[in-house]
């Protein structure tokens, strides 16, 4: 059984801003943004190239039938880049505050940056270089043919 993980649901106090942050200033694709039942609307985005997405919606919750996470409350969603300083530059230049690069060390994979979106949920965001030859989507389908053998 394969089992993939597509969308999180992400706690937000205003799903208009949110979605105009994501979009606007991270440069998310809105995929979805309409009513998908009376009285549940639905705004999903996916960053370009990934096969993550994320949902805002008051109505996601109730389906869930657990607690309702308060907006701001995620902290830890990560994005990962090949190339962190021209991901900075466009982030800046779309207007995102987002912290200087922090290498904790040499490795590929060990350098990070950060920000947050209107409500405070915590992103971060991580170089690994080796997704500048080998992307993710690849790297998965050598794994599945190499299991199929």
């Amino acid at each position: 059984m394969d089992l993939t993980l597509e969308v999180i649901p992400l706690p937000v106090s205003d799903i208009d801003r949110a979605r105009d942050f994501y979009r606007d200033k991270v440069g998310f694709h809105v995929d979805i943004d309409q009513e998908v039942m009376p009285g549940m609307r639905i705004v999903q985005l996916t960053p370009p190239g990934s096969g993550c997405s994320i949902a805002l919606g008051d109505s996601v919750w109730e389906l869930a039938k657990g607690p309702k996470p308060a907006p701001g409350s995620y902290q830890g969603l990560q994005l990962c880049v090949a190339d962190i300083e021209a991901a900075r530059a466009e982030l800046l230049e779309r207007g995102l505050e987002v912290s200087e690069p922090v290498r904790y060390a040499e490795d590929d994979g060990a350098t990070f940056m950060y920000f947050k979106d209107p409500d405070g949920n915590g992103w971060s965001v991580q170089e690994y270089r080796r997704r500048a030859t080998e992307p993710l989507y690849r790297v998965l389908a050598e794994l599945a043919r190499k299991q199929q053998q």
